[in-house]
């Protein structure tokens, strides 16, 4: 966990207007570190005790538990602005807003209607608390050979006296070893068709950190494996209620999907922000097929954004909507898209002096390239969109499933 003895207590942001300027109060040094972070490939702690003193990891929290009552659209803001100074630090914030943000975002009627019990709504209010006061929450979701199918999950739980016993691995574990508790997917032990349920599981015995990490982009999200043989709590168990998770990835998949986008959009951004750096100082701004290079990555970020602002806006006015979900999946496969698009037509722009280790744009082609590889990956929003406009269901009419 992040040693936040000598951190001043949090502050509380009075509304998303206030988050979002302290965001961008937090950029600069955020990108005046981010290369060491990537080139040491280690976790952006210094980032992490910035956005916890600032209220930010509390985001998502509704106003009367203390937070400054977030929704998705705030969200996607907040996160394009942080990935604009490091998209490795936008991506681990990315995953605890998921955590947080489907727990407050769930609506209480919807909720009940799924079958949760009464007593689910007190831990997620403890859960959110928490976050107020700093907790940091991860997502171990992904396993080799598995990916992000939530059906193909090897981790299994079973129930015991007073909770649950979890086995597995997971991979691409974001902020893994720093978190105060994970966001654990598992299946449950012996189930068929696969029973897949969310546990919020502390950070703590019976979880190991394998040092894993040591990718071509977003190095310094220290996404480590774990290795889980866990006792968890009985309400540990988010819902309260068994075998939630798939059906809700595929009602209001904006959290397992879109929130992404927003993080990719903040590193398109910040691509083109560095390359116009580079072509004023070097005098590059000449030659009319750099400015045509800009001028095409300006306008597939701006439409980029919009597309993510659209699906945001849609999925806090109208949640689980089938045009909000296609929405969703359209802001997934833009963002990741254009992402990679923008950062190579940049880095060309730029010239061979901008591939040297240690440039701005070196790191964020990398950083860039990963986008289209996030869950949903690329292909698979692609394929989802294309069974939609043929007037197919893109969630149970396919041949593989999609989580």
């Amino acid at each position: 966990m992040i040693d936040t003895s000598t951190s001043a207590r949090p502050a509380r942001l009075a509304d998303p207007t206030a988050a979002l300027a302290a965001a961008e109060g937090l950029v600069p040094q955020m990108a005046e570190r981010a290369a060491a972070h990537d080139r040491a490939g280690v976790f952006p702690e210094a980032d992490f005790a910035e956005l916890r003193t600032a209220g930010l990891l509390g985001l998502m929290v509704p106003e009367r538990l203390g937070g400054p009552g977030a929704g998705f659209a705030d969200y996607a803001q907040v996160a394009m602005r942080l990935a604009a100074g490091n998209g490795a630090t936008a991506l681990v914030f990315n995953m605890h807003a998921s955590v947080t943000g489907a727990l407050a975002g769930t609506p209480d009627d919807l909720a009940r209607a799924l079958g949760v019990p009464e007593t689910y709504f007190a831990m997620r209010d403890r859960v959110l608390a928490a976050v107020v006061d700093g907790a940091l929450y991860a997502v171990a979701m992904s396993e080799r050979g598995a990916g992000s199918r939530l059906s193909a999950l090897t981790t299994t739980y079973e129930a015991v006296d007073d909770g649950f016993r979890i086995r597995g691995a997971k991979t691409f574990v974001s902020g893994a070893g720093f978190a105060d508790a994970y966001l654990v997917a598992a299946k449950r032990a012996g189930s068929e068709p696969a029973a897949v349920s969310h546990f919020l599981v502390p950070a703590g015995e019976g979880i190991t950190v394998e040092q894993t990490w040591d990718s071509l982009g977003m190095r310094a999200t220290g996404s480590q494996d774990i290795d889980l043989d866990v006792l968890a709590p009985a309400d540990a168990l988010l819902g309260g209620l068994e075998g939630l998770t798939l059906l809700l990835a595929q009602v209001m998949p904006q959290w397992l999907v879109a929130s992404y986008a927003a993080v990719y959009v903040g590193v398109a951004q910040s691509a083109v922000d560095a390359a116009v750096a580079h072509v004023n100082e070097r005098g590059l701004g000449r030659l009319p097929l750099v400015r045509a290079r800009v001028g095409r990555a300006e306008s597939a970020v701006a439409a980029a954004r919009l597309a993510v602002l659209e699906a945001a806006h849609r999925i806090d006015t109208a949640p689980g909507e089938a045009e909000t979900n296609r929405w969703v999946w359209r802001a997934k496969l833009l963002a990741g898209e254009t992402a990679m698009d923008v950062a190579a037509s940049m880095l060309e722009a730029a010239g061979t002096s901008a591939t040297r280790r240690g440039h701005p744009l070196e790191r964020i082609f990398r950083d860039a390239r990963c986008g289209s590889l996030q869950p949903a990956t690329s292909d698979v929003c692609a394929d989802w969109l294309g069974m939609a406009a043929l007037g197919r269901d893109p969630e149970n009419d396919a041949a593989v499933p999609r989580w």
